[in-house]
């Protein structure tokens, strides 16, 4: 597993690299904004720790271009706490958000549970609803045969709604299965993943099924059967 870190403090990404190299991950490194999309094409990393400020190019503008073209996961580090860049990062495509000063240890657990997250996607069969195909052996989503670019995140709550569907699942449910459970942030985060995933699958026909909102309840991925 190799380990893109992009942070522009020499000290703490010491740090993460010699946390991560412990236990088994190639660890690249890159101290500027501007070096990181050149990098994280050369190299073709399993996953990123992303610092939102950095010299010359900030983080948002990088996981921007980085999920115009890969569903790389992205994990971002900032020194910004507030509730709202959380959700910005999130928002935006990020897997997770950790604020500093953290432990290393939590860095490394949370880069071991997206992979996790990751990994696991790969062992399920092809699921297929209609013109939805959701292949994640090769992370893959098809509509009627085109590709539908989705985050790692969102990857992993539509093919756990269409693991289980017709049910209906709370947005705690959903965050101790898909975020786990000792994400912190707002379980907002689920009605913007929600909200992202809705949108890719515009063009989905109603005839064939939609992620409904219950209100009061949660959500559920509704397949109907002609």
């Amino acid at each position: 597993m190799k380990i893109l870190v992009v942070e522009d403090e020499y000290a703490i990404s010491q740090v993460l690299k010699v946390y991560l190299k412990k236990i088994g991950y190639e660890v690249i490194q890159v101290y500027d904004g501007n070096e990181a999309l050149p990098r994280f094409r050369e190299e073709f990393p399993d996953l990123v720790l992303l610092d939102v400020m950095l010299p010359n190019k900030d983080g948002w503008e990088i996981l921007e271009e980085i999920r115009k073209e890969s569903n790389c996961p992205v994990i971002m580090l900032t020194a910004l706490s507030d509730v709202n860049y959380r959700l910005e990062g999130l928002n935006e495509g990020a897997d997770d958000y950790i604020s500093k000063p953290f432990v290393a240890d939590e860095v490394v657990a949370r880069v071991k549970a997206v992979l996790r997250r990751v990994q696991g996607n790969n062992d399920h069969p092809v699921k297929r609803y209609g013109q939805l195909e959701i292949n994640l052996k090769s992370h893959q989503v098809l509509l009627n045969g085109k590709n539908i670019n989705l985050t790692p995140r969102d990857l992993s709550v539509l093919l756990f709604l269409s693991e289980n569907p017709n049910q209906t699942f709370t947005r705690d449910q959903l965050i101790e299965h898909i975020w786990g459970w000792d994400y912190e942030g707002s379980d907002r985060a689920v009605d913007l993943a929600i909200k992202r995933i809705r949108k890719a699958l515009q063009d989905w026909p109603r005839s064939e099924g939609e992620i409904k909102t219950l209100r009061g309840l949660g959500y559920q991925l509704s397949v109907y059967e002609k």
